[in-house]
């Protein structure tokens, strides 16, 4: 395991990262991954799972909100944020989640409830079809259909070029200062605050995270999840930012009518990181949701 390298990352880069009390390190699947964990222990658990590119930072004001009811458990994601890389092997959309699998046994919970955010919602959805059966899925503007026409076959090729060139995350790093970071949060449709964007911005300084999200990108198969997924019975609400820039928020939709048991909610002037723009009002939704089932309106203001 390579994570004790990683802990003067995290006295630096981690010293003050958001909720950081709640961190801790666990070793699991050959990995040292970083882990974050507040509410009560005998509550119903929530699972938090990120997108590329992020790190439990995105949840530094849902996850509060959230513990109130529930035991949040959130970690970043392999390669991403204070968490070691996996293998290119196992790189793949179900090597994520058999990894994601392992992680749970480890701290020997079985989540009630799973929250995953773009990419971090394609994991949870293979998770549900390998097996787990949450009481909700809640997918926030979540990447789970391949990108349309040409799309998907030109940008994940594009992200396997770069991943398997050594020097592209170096590139990117030194390249990643202040006004680039924020060009990238608005081609999202998201408007952030200058803490979130700095924290944005140390993160893209890293290359290994870098090259983390490259690596999901360049070896994910979403043409296989989109072929699978209607074979998903566990109730799920599909969260969209109606300026969602990244994902369509029509796509939503359409999902909708493919799955058996789905609902669709859109929250108006959110993008892509809707949850980080407005957490309030995704912690009501989500909590609504797991009150009433997902039989509420399908727009929330």
């Amino acid at each position: 395991m390579s994570g004790a390298s990683d802990r003067p990352l995290w006295e630096r880069d981690g010293a003050d990262w958001p909720n950081r009390t709640a961190s801790r390190f666990v070793a699991s699947s050959g990995l040292t991954w970083h882990v974050q964990e507040m509410g009560a222990a005998d509550a119903p658990v929530l699972l938090l799972l990120h997108g590329t590119g992020a790190a439990t930072h995105s949840w530094a004001g849902l996850a509060p909100l959230l513990a109130a009811r529930f035991r949040v458990v959130a970690p970043d994601l392999p390669g991403h944020g204070f968490t070691d890389p996996l293998p290119a092997a196992r790189l793949s959309l179900p090597g994520m989640a058999a990894a994601i699998r392992e992680l749970l046994t480890t701290l020997a919970i079985e989540p009630e409830i799973v929250v995953g955010h773009s990419a971090g919602a394609a994991i949870l959805v293979r998770l549900c079809l390998d097996g787990m059966n949450p009481r909700l899925l809640v997918a926030l503007n979540g990447a789970l259909t391949p990108f349309p026409g040409l799309a998907s076959v030109l940008f994940p090729g594009l992200a396997r070029m770069l991943f398997l060139n050594p020097i592209t995350p170096r590139i990117f790093a030194w390249t990643a200062d202040r006004p680039a970071v924020e060009r990238l949060i608005r081609g999202t449709g998201s408007r952030l605050d200058a803490r979130s964007l700095d924290l944005y911005r140390r993160l893209f300084r890293r290359p290994g995270h870098v090259a983390g999200a490259l690596g999901m990108m360049a070896n994910w198969d979403l043409a296989s999840l989109d072929r699978a997924i209607t074979g998903l019975s566990v109730p799920t609400l599909l969260v969209v930012g109606s300026d969602d820039k990244a994902i369509a928020p029509e796509t939503a939709f359409a999902l909708k009518d493919r799955l058996p048991n789905a609902r669709v909610c859109l929250l108006r002037n959110l993008g892509h990181l809707a949850h980080e723009e407005a957490p309030d009002r995704v912690a009501e939704v989500i909590l609504n949701a797991v009150e009433d089932g997902v039989n509420r309106p399908a727009i929330s203001g």
